[in-house]
């Protein structure tokens, strides 16, 4: 009987690309976390970035070529032993050579001959990431189970900006240590386009002043997180969160409940899910006053409150109307009767899952950790225990796949 390997093989493949600079932290983060790191760079990568730098970080020696090292028969054994191979940065070039099979060097070669998970984190320019070419590309390695994360926005080479900047270095490593830990399962978000809400709304009383809640956004990011890790295309709707963003998720910023129930009915569009966690603040002030309100010595004004949109029931009705195989699922944070006023918000909300927790007393809110019961439309409810948001947040999805549209 062979002996139980423990420790976490990660092959990590690095593109040819400016930012490789940024993977010598990944690497640092992966070896420091416990995993057994391969480095195998292309030959335009080490123009960026030395062999030294990554034999040292990792520990090991560096693979550059087929022909090295040739009894070992490296350009097979490498992808077979890996239990991930985690590409960054994944150049338009790499992603065009993976998705047409070619096998030109090591990092290829192992690419074709892995049947552990492989992740791809692209960087490159706006132009180059929305070609028609390198769109194409992603499509057909995303059909084929890898996952192929979306680049971040933000300074590209030079003085350009836009799509295209590789995530940062611990939000890669999040993304790793996400799909790692789902070993070889399939990627069962794969090719599912997904819209989360994260954060709570804050109504302006004036320009200095809001009312809002005390919603962190740890949960919707959880969810986002672990979407992407499960192959999801993920847009997270975020309001007021101050949270770095996932790596591989399209982040859209929201402040009102308003520009909230905007951004949700755009972005619903060709979803095949809506995961609603944020804190909608039901009421809003009839009126934002212009300027800081002063002490005058005399008691103030009364705040007329005026009703927000439901944007959950908002969602349901958009999706009946229009007639959508999509998924929805509510969150309710309850402080007391959690059950009955879940089941009756549940019926009156009209999703498929609310996901119902109780708050109040350091739980839940700002937390590391949740737990919850999950009501189904269809009568069901589903406990889940207390442990990170994570968890919570994998189990949610185990809900959902079987409920997604065929």
């Amino acid at each position: 009987m062979s002996e139980t390997r423990t420790v976490p093989q990660v092959v990590l493949g690095v593109g040819g690309g400016i930012a490789a600079y940024k993977v010598c932290e990944l690497l640092r983060r992966l070896t420091e976390s416990g995993h057994q790191v391969r480095v195998v760079p292309t030959a335009d990568a080490l123009r960026f970035v030395g062999e030294p730098t990554w034999a040292a970080l990792s520990g090991r020696p560096v693979s550059t070529g087929v022909w090295d090292e040739v009894h070992e028969v490296p350009h097979v054994r490498i992808g077979q032993s890996a239990d991930l191979v985690f590409v960054a940065p994944a150049t338009a070039n790499i992603l065009a050579k993976a998705a047409a099979g070619l096998a030109d060097d090591l990092l290829t070669n192992t690419l074709l001959t892995a049947r552990c998970p492989v992740v791809f984190a692209p960087a490159m320019h706006t132009e180059m990431w929305e070609h028609p070419a390198t769109r194409a590309n992603v499509a057909t390695l995303r059909s084929r189970g890898a996952i192929v994360l979306e680049p971040a926005e933000g300074r590209l080479t030079g003085a350009d900006t836009g799509r295209g900047r590789l995530p940062e270095p611990s939000e890669l490593f999040e993304a790793a240590r996400r799909v790692l830990r789902r070993g070889a399962a399939d990627p069962d978000l794969g090719g599912r386009r997904v819209v989360i809400s994260a954060g709570g709304t804050r109504e302006a009383i004036d320009p200095v002043r809001y009312i809002g809640n005390h919603s962190s956004g740890k949960q919707g990011y959880a969810l986002a997180r672990t979407a992407a890790a499960r192959g999801a295309e993920v847009t997270l709707v975020s309001a007021n969160v101050s949270l770095p963003d996932p790596a591989g998720v399209r982040v859209v910023r929201v402040e009102s409940a308003r520009d909230l129930a905007g951004a949700m009915d755009a972005e619903r569009v060709g979803a095949d899910a809506v995961v609603m966690t944020s804190a909608v603040a039901d009421f809003r002030p009839a009126s934002s006053a212009a300027s800081k309100i002063k002490k005058s010595g005399a008691a103030p004004a009364p705040v007329e409150l005026v009703e927000n949109p439901d944007v959950l029931a908002g969602l349901v009705a958009s999706r009946e109307k229009e007639g959508l195989a999509q998924t929805i699922v509510g969150f309710a944070a309850e402080t007391d009767d959690v059950i009955a006023n879940g089941r009756a918000k549940l019926a009156r909300k009209g999703c498929d899952l609310l996901v119902v927790n109780e708050v109040g007393g350091g739980r839940a809110f700002g937390t590391e950790d949740n737990q919850a019961v999950v009501l189904g439309a269809d009568g069901t409810a589903v406990e889940i225990p207390f442990g990170p948001k994570e968890d919570l947040a994998d189990r949610v999805w185990d809900l959902v796949v079987p409920r997604l549209p065929s």
